[in-house]
Order: structure tokens, then sequence, then C-alpha cells
């Protein structure tokens, strides 16, 4: 059975082109609860840690400067199947290819600013909550 949470981030470059409201504003209307939401500031560290699986593709230095770059929004998503959820609601990594209406498409400023992260994976989507939240900062509807 798929899992009911995901993790978004909403990017550095969606947080200061003011999308937090209406990408929020999307989710929400595509029948997402959000479980629990933060403003932070990736550190460096932090983003190595948690892009690690990407360490060794020529992009990694760039997303790593890019995620450190400004303030991102980490969410915990909950909905049935939440991560093909959110991965359809999000579209293609390049916006270009996303489809007309997509997180992506309407709000990414390119493939590398693509606007926001989603988790690829029921088991990713759990790990990925854990990076961010303690179990104290959650409040779930499923739970």
């Amino acid at each position: 059975m798929a899992g009911t949470k995901t993790l978004t981030i909403i990017k550095p470059g969606a947080v200061a082109n003011e999308y937090i409201g209406p990408i929020l504003a999307k989710i929400n209307a595509n029948g997402f609860h959000i479980a629990a939401m933060k403003l932070i500031m990736l550190t460096r560290k932090m983003a190595e840690k948690f892009y690690s699986v990407h360490n060794d593709k020529p992009f990694f230095d760039g997303l790593i400067n890019f995620m450190t770059s400004g303030p991102v929004v980490v969410a915990i998503l909950e909905k049935e199947n939440a991560v093909e959820e959110y991965r359809n609601l999000i579209g293609n990594t390049d916006p270009s290819k996303a489809r007309e209406g997509t997180l992506r498409r309407l709000f990414a400023q390119s493939i590398e600013k693509n606007a926001v992260h989603g988790s690829d994976s029921d088991e990713n989507a759990v790990k990925e909550c854990d990076f961010f939240f303690a179990l104290s900062e959650r409040f779930s509807k499923f739970e």
C-alpha cells in the first residue's frame, strides 16, 4: 500500500519570488493536508547531507549553492498515495517539459531552479520528513 506522507521543499528561488502562498494554495486545492511546515535556512552541511545521493553528479555543487542561497519552506504533506500524487502535481524537473498547471511549469525558473522538491519514494519520504522534523513537531490526521 502506498504511503500517506511526502516532503516538499519550496526552494530559494520560489521563496524569493514570493510564490509560497500560491504554491501552498495549489497544494491545498489538490487535497493535501499540511501536517508540519517551517521556514528555514539550510546550512551547507545540511544541504550536502540531504542531497548526498547526488554528491558524485556534475550538478551537485550548483545544487548546494542554490539551496543555501536563501530561505526554504519545508513541509510534510499528507494524502493517500502522497508521493505519487505530489509528483504528479509538481511535474517534470525541467519546467519546459512539465505539464500545464503543474507547480514547476507555473513557478520554476529553470531546470536547476525548479521551484519545489518532492520525495521520490515512500521510503525516501519517511527519511526526508525525519531529516527536517522531529516527531514532536508533527501533527498527522492519519495517526
